[in-house]
């Protein structure tokens, strides 16, 4: 009993010492904490809690990450591959165009929205939309031309659902694929870069796309200039939107490289809102419009009846 209470008072003392040697250390006394041989735990700290906060917060993102990555993936010719990339919700999606609409400096779209989770069931709906707003709103813009001016005919022209549905998935896909290949070869040269997956470069391209719908919707009204203000608002967005979220990325580059690639993504940003302008809303060809009546005028060789005297002319 004697040599408990010994060992007991020598551990006391030991954790006196080092108390007195680290004022800012704590003891926890709870029941659960005691070491299994009862010794007393003794935390020492400088500053209290080291962060505790994120150190826990940082921890459970690798855990979360460690988790997945054990997870087996599925092949890509199965369909619960591409299963994956649909599993969102109406908020995520919500919240992923809100940031497409809303760019700011140092807000990084990939970062902040994504988070390493890209999906394709926002760009895949926004580009129906786009495309059958523009397919819709090309139409109704000859309708009321129609209205305003009965001489104008008009018939429907369903090609535009095929033009725009091709034009907008092409450049959805196709600009994101050459831009991400670009920047895999760079990478080789410029080894501190690190671009973005596939799939996040096409999801960042499809979501700038959705400001695209409502500017569409506003090019109903018959006013050329008030039209071309709407669609350079638009495109300033969406084009704004793409090149704060590849900054980060192509900044670790030349000067040169860096400039040329954003002003060619601004440039086909651009192409793409104009050529839908020109397009989709461009006036009525002359076929479309009823030619004036014309005045058919007797040949020269026929000789015209005489005319009466002023005598005979009826009063």
């Amino acid at each position: 009993m004697a040599s408990a209470d010994d060992q007991a008072f020598h551990e006391f003392e030991e954790a006196t010492n080092l108390l007195a040697e680290t004022p800012d250390a704590a003891t926890t006394s709870r029941s659960d904490q005691l070491t299994p041989q009862g010794h007393v735990a003794v935390a020492v700290g400088s500053g209290g809690s080291y962060g505790a906060e994120d150190e826990v917060e940082e921890e459970s993102d690798k855990a979360a990450l460690l988790q997945e990555k054990q997870q087996q993936q599925p092949g890509f010719w199965t369909f619960s591959y591409y299963q994956s990339f649909f599993d969102v919700d109406t908020s995520q999606v919500l919240n992923r165009i809100k940031g497409s609409l809303l760019p700011r400096p140092g807000h990084n779209f990939v970062r902040h929205h994504l988070r390493n989770r890209p999906d394709l069931y926002g760009p895949f709906w926004i580009c129906a939309t786009l495309a059958f707003v523009l397919a819709v709103t090309g139409n109704l813009t000859l309708v009321l031309a129609q209205r305003r001016d009965p001489s104008i005919h008009y018939s429907p022209q369903f090609h535009k659902v095929t033009v725009a549905g091709i034009s907008i998935y092409c450049y959805a896909w196709l600009v994101p694929l050459a831009l991400w290949g670009f920047l895999r070869w760079r990478k080789g040269v410029r080894e501190r870069m690190g671009p973005y997956t596939f799939l996040e470069t096409v999801c960042v391209y499809g979501y700038s796309l959705f400001v695209f719908i409502p500017m569409v919707v506003l090019w109903l009204i018959p006013v050329p200039w008030l039209q071309w203000l709407f669609g350079a608002l638009a495109l300033g967005l969406s084009a704004t939107g793409l090149v704060f979220t590849l900054w980060p990325v192509v900044r670790e580059d030349t000067r040169l490289v860096a400039m040329v690639l954003l002003s060619a993504v601004v440039l086909l940003h651009a192409l793409l809102a104009v050529g839908c302008k020109l397009y989709f809303f461009q006036s009525l060809p002359p076929e479309n419009v009823a030619p004036p009546p014309q005045i058919t005028s007797l040949p020269s060789n026929i000789p015209l009846p005489p005319t009466l005297p002023k005598s005979m002319a009826p009063s």
